[in-house]
């Protein structure tokens, strides 16, 4: 079941699709769902690829190909057209129960537009020991290539723990937001609820074991009822001065 925001946008997306063949910017998905911001249209349409309704496309900045219809059947194509892709600059609008015919294809595919998202800025994350991750109200703006599927947000990085895996102070995490990881991951952990760490998680001897990437600094042990895993590390952004 897809909800009712959801539901528009892939309406919305069809039915601009069939009447032009050319897909919506963000500002026009994001005032036609009257969302405050364009992380909100980013988060439906990761929800709709995750739901298996459209999908991304390969070598193409932020492509996305409908795959089935706002009722939840699959789209086919009608003779020998194919359902045309969709630049993420996607937009909702239509009624959530229409039902819209197979999609045409447009002569000239339309160009993906490069499109930024503005991530939630939820204060600083330590590389280093522990310190207290901020909520914040600011916002980072992020091309919206650099992220994958799911809710994203952002933390400035203060300390060195983590150089010898790339990530130096005052660089910016782009976070998928989780409550779970593999050994190996790099992950956001809250330590006793109290402090945010940026660490390779282990599990080791019934503890859990946050590495470092740095000889200069020791993996930091606790039982496994101290740390609460808020997501993992999906990309970085450095701002050089």
């Amino acid at each position: 079941m897809l909800t009712r925001k959801q539901h528009e946008l892939l309406t919305f997306i069809q039915n601009r699709l069939e009447d032009s063949g050319i897909s919506p910017s963000f500002e026009e998905m994001k005032e036609a769902l009257d969302l405050k911001s364009k992380s909100g249209v980013h988060r439906l349409i990761s929800a709709l690829e995750e739901r298996g309704f459209i999908r991304r496309l390969p070598n193409r900045a932020r492509a996305l190909e409908v795959l089935r219809a706002a009722d939840g059947n699959m789209l086919k194509a009608s003779g020998a057209a194919a359902p045309a892709p969709v630049a993420a600059n996607q937009n909702a609008g239509a009624s959530a129960s229409a039902v819209v015919p197979p999609l045409r294809a447009p002569a000239h595919a339309p160009e993906p537009a490069n499109d930024v998202i503005e991530l939630p800025l939820h204060g600083r994350i330590a590389a280093g020991a522990p310190i207290e991750a901020l909520e914040g109200t600011s916002t980072l703006p992020v091309p919206a290539a650099l992220l994958g599927a799911g809710e994203h947000y952002a933390l400035e990085v203060s300390g060195d723990s983590m150089i010898e895996a790339g990530i130096l102070d005052g660089d910016y995490a782009l976070v998928r937001r989780t409550e779970t990881a593999r050994d190996g991951e790099i992950v956001v952990a809250l330590v006793r609820g109290e402090e945010a760490t940026l660490k390779t998680l282990r599990h080791e001897k019934g503890m859990v074991r946050l590495d470092p990437a740095n000889a200069a600094y020791d993996p930091q042990y606790y039982a496994p009822h101290e740390v609460q895993i808020q997501g993992k590390l999906a990309g970085l952004l450095r701002r050089y001065h």
